[in-house]
């Protein structure tokens, strides 16, 4: 490919003479994936001159790309379907050097080719996965009802999976430039997603219809935005002898402890007097974590959502997390601060500068205490603690 200087093809008509209303054609050589080359022909439509012939042609093979680098080194890769590269991209995911990405993340593009990319397209080369290929997909899902977030996540797991095949350089073997309006890709409105969140009285309800210690998750969910990973990660040597201040280190997923989610996911979080003495109460004895099973290990998130749902309300953790983020906001809490306790990045130079004020502890309770809970633990520190059980299989 060093050698070649680039084609420019020759041009032709079946007369003798040069025809100003015959029919033109041109011929040039195209790489194909047997490492050969063949010749091509195409229709030129009629061509007054030769020059005119000529230009066309040359405007043809520069708009294709058939003298590029790119072009000989995608046709003459060895064919290599989706499904296999897609198995050595998810390999490849946690163990890369730079950014290996989360379990929880890696199952949800597993979910994602399994369900839907696999069994559609897996079994089509690398070179055919187009535009077009994808917006028949776009298409297939769109007509099954997913939503449009998950539709452009799915579309997104394909692009990543084609973009991953790369040749000893580390250049893209099959780059692509994809067009979202031919491909029919939705726009995902923020504002209409379907994010549910929890009242006041029917926070208190679930912590009422409920065995204190899964009250005391809930409450400590509520009451600080953690989210259910860094919940269920807790252990005792992670509070303050007063239990004020809780730092989160660690996630469970799938019953393993992993890194928080991100970065800034590793920080200290504050807790309201009502609450760290309801935590002070539940906090003894443990030996592993604070929200554990009889044999030491975390409480399994699918069950623990169970018991949530149990109580008649069918939501998510999240909805915990984002009663939180509305208490503070009706508060006027500084921004720097909700995002220091709900463990979200800096986006801003000014964030930097003032990231000093997350090691003033006084400042920070004066702030949650003035703050509160936003909702009422009465008859909580009453309850008897449950001791632990070995954790109840939910369907």
């Amino acid at each position: 490919m060093s050698r070649r200087i680039g084609q420019k093809g020759n041009v032709f008509q079946h007369s003798q003479n040069w025809e100003p209303t015959g029919k033109t054609y041109g011929r040039f050589w195209v790489d194909v994936p047997d490492c050969k080359r063949r010749r091509k022909i195409i229709a030129l439509g009629v061509c007054r001159t030769q020059s005119i012939a000529k230009r066309r042609l040359r405007e043809f093979i520069e708009t294709t790309g058939v003298n590029n680098k790119q072009t000989f080194t995608s046709t003459t890769a060895p064919a290599t379907t989706l499904r296999v590269q897609a198995e050595k991209w998810i390999a490849s995911l946690s163990t890369r050097r730079r950014k290996p990405v989360k379990p929880a993340t890696i199952f949800g593009w597993q979910h994602a080719l399994d369900k839907w990319i696999l069994p559609n397209i897996g079994d089509m080369l690398l070179s055919e996965v187009s535009n077009g290929m994808l917006r028949g997909l776009v298409c297939k899902m769109a007509a099954a009802g997913l939503s449009p977030k998950t539709i452009v996540n799915y579309a997104q797991v394909v692009k990543l999976v084609l973009a991953s095949c790369v040749n000893d350089d580390g250049e893209q073997i099959h780059p692509r430039k994809w067009n979202h309006d031919f491909i029919g890709l939705p726009i995902v409105e923020k504002e209409k997603q379907h994010r549910p969140s929890v009242t006041e009285t029917e926070l208190v309800e679930i912590l009422a219809s409920t065995k204190k210690r899964y009250a005391v998750l809930f409450a400590l969910l509520a009451g600080t935005g953690l989210r259910i990973g860094e919940a269920l990660g807790l252990k005792p040597t992670d509070l303050s002898p007063d239990c004020r201040v809780l730092h989160v280190r660690r996630s469970i997923w799938h019953g393993q402890e992993q890194l928080p989610k991100t970065p800034s996911a590793v920080r200290e979080v504050d807790i309201a007097e009502p609450l760290a003495r309801l935590v002070r109460g539940d906090v003894g004895g443990k030996t592993a974590y604070l929200f554990e099973t009889a044999s030491g290990r975390p409480l399994i998130q699918r069950n623990v959502l169970g018991m949530l749902h149990a109580t008649g309300k069918k939501v998510g953790f999240h909805a915990f997390r984002r009663f939180r983020t509305e208490t503070l906001r009706r508060a006027r809490v500084p921004e720097d601060l909700i995002k220091l306790w709900l463990g979200h990045s800096k986006q801003t130079v000014t964030d930097y500068y003032a990231s000093g004020l997350s090691k003033d502890l006084a400042w920070r309770q004066e702030c949650c205490e003035r703050v509160g809970l936003g909702f009422s633990l009465m008859g909580l520190h009453g309850l008897q603690n449950v001791a632990p059980i070995d954790e109840v299989k939910v369907a």
